[in-house]
């Protein structure tokens, strides 16, 4: 097949077709509209243009990315078992056990994507089953992965999830018994006073807990059978505790913790002068609305508070004043005007020492993503040379920086570039940001690329003309990871 212009792929989107063999099954088209009209509601509320050069296509991306993630509410699993069982030789009609001839079978490893229904943004899950067959059928293994799927594709909490493909399960093989083990990372909630990482928190950003559910010998948590399981799971590198508790007793969704301090004190304050505030009833109405047009009750009350809790996630993407949002997120320390000023006592632009490389590495940023609304995360390196009598650079006005243009919609190309155009206009001299990010949309939709990562690079003034110098900053980078 011959590659699509750009022309034709724009008329592709807009007819709804999905290119290739796979074909989009986006349901009603009246409930895709919906969802459309709702996010364009949702932009205007962040201040954003619709109609705007890189918004135009959003709100038809977001709804065919809802939709596409929601496809489990129209599966059923006996289509997918039904057909997959088969006869084993040596079961006799007894219950197997582990060890013999109905031995325990183990599938690991199995990567999926959910939405949490408490905020509605995604969240992976690498599900690990095990089943011991009986009745003298086992099912095929790829089967066991699709029926972890059709229940991920739903508006998920990861213990339900656990419950609900453990019961399919033994419902549909008539197994002697199930055991599902699912390790869980939400993406976290970056907040106006405190953006550090939690100890629970993985150098990615995620936080990371796990749930497990067990049906027939598994009933037991103490069970010979657990532990078989745990022993498989561990040959892979997993590392399963055998405490229900500990896993049930956990809470999920880092919204809920927020609920009880949100615009409330400090945090009200810098929410109003940043222009961010509370959302608008009209965006509650449009994110209702696009539960209602994914099939589900807003009623529900795992759902009642999902419209709130999404709005507070997507509010830290309104569009702001520069100079507010700096102040603000640096406790009235510093501003844009004493930057200037800093430059004029030190000389402009003039006698920068040429050996005077300066890099600060590894700053974490949060941006959403324009085109689907979903977030990428990451890590910004600078480098910058400055005038041989000025101070050091302090971190935290560049973490600012780079907070600033990572909180609003953004595309990784575009925060590279204003980042680095930011600190030379800032400070002068010679600039190099490189910004290493993982996005949600390449992994919980359609094409689903677990490992894959994002590098950009912006240079500017001597990192531009002197390869050496880019050669040693890219070398500290790497430097930093040994």
């Amino acid at each position: 097949m011959g590659a699509l212009d750009e022309g034709h792929l724009d008329a592709e989107l807009e007819n709804r077709v999905k290119l290739g063999f796979l074909e989009l099954r986006l349901g009603d088209d009246s409930d895709t509209a919906v969802i459309e009209d709702a996010v364009k509601v949702l932009l205007q509320g962040l201040g954003e243009d619709p109609n705007r050069e890189g918004l135009r296509k959003t709100p038809l991306r977001v709804a065919k990315a809802f939709r596409e993630g929601t496809t489990g509410y129209q599966q059923k699993v006996k289509d997918i078992v039904q057909g997959a069982l088969f006869p084993e030789a040596g079961l006799d009609g007894g219950l197997g056990h582990a060890g013999g001839a109905g031995g325990l079978v183990v599938v690991r490893d199995i990567d999926l994507f959910s939405y949490c229904e408490s905020c509605l943004l995604p969240f992976k899950v690498q599900c690990h089953v095990g089943y011991i067959p009986s009745g003298q059928r086992v099912v095929g293994l790829s089967k066991l992965s699709r029926v972890a799927d059709v229940f991920a594709k739903r508006l998920q909490d990861p213990q339900r999830l656990a419950d609900e493909v453990c019961r399919a399960l033994h419902s549909s093989i008539k197994p002697a018994g199930v055991a599902i083990f699912l390790q869980c990372w939400h993406i976290q909630f970056p907040t106006m006073e405190n953006r550090t990482i939690s100890s629970k928190v993985d150098m990615q950003g995620w936080a990371q807990i796990s749930f497990c559910s067990g049906s027939g010998v598994f009933e037991n948590e103490n069970s010979d059978a657990w532990g078989d399981f745990s022993t498989l799971l561990m040959l892979s590198g997993v590392k399963m505790e055998r405490n229900f508790k500990q896993y049930s007793s956990q809470c999920w969704c880092p919204s809920k913790p927020l609920e009880a301090v949100a615009c409330t004190g400090h945090s009200s304050r810098i929410l109003s002068k940043a222009g961010l505030g509370h959302p608008q009833p009209a965006m509650i109405a449009a994110v209702t609305s696009i539960l209602c047009s994914l099939g589900e009750d807003p009623l529900r009350k795992e759902l009642v508070g999902t419209p709130q809790r999404f709005l507070q996630w997507l509010m830290n993407f309104k569009r702001c004043n520069m100079e507010v949002m700096l102040n603000s997120f640096n406790n009235g320390k510093t501003s844009p005007c004493n930057f200037s000023l800093m430059r004029k006592k030190t000389g402009g632009d003039d006698h920068w020492d040429q050996n005077r490389i300066h890099s600060e590495l590894n700053l974490p940023f949060w941006s959403q993503c324009e085109h689907h609304l979903l977030p990428f995360y990451g890590v910004v390196h600078i480098g910058f040379s400055y005038h041989e009598g000025a101070k050091t650079i302090e971190r935290y006005i560049l973490d600012s920086i780079v907070h600033f243009h990572g909180c609003k919609l953004q595309v990784q190309e575009r925060l590279t570039r204003q980042i680095a155009e930011t600190v030379a206009s800032m400070f002068g001299g010679g600039v190099m940001v490189v910004v290493e990010a993982n996005h949600i949309c390449m992994i919980s939709r359609g094409i689903e690329k677990v490992a894959s990562s994002t590098a950009t690079t912006a240079v500017i003034g001597r990192f531009s003309t002197d390869p050496s110098v880019k050669a040693m900053f890219l070398q500290s980078i790497s430097n930093s990871r040994v």
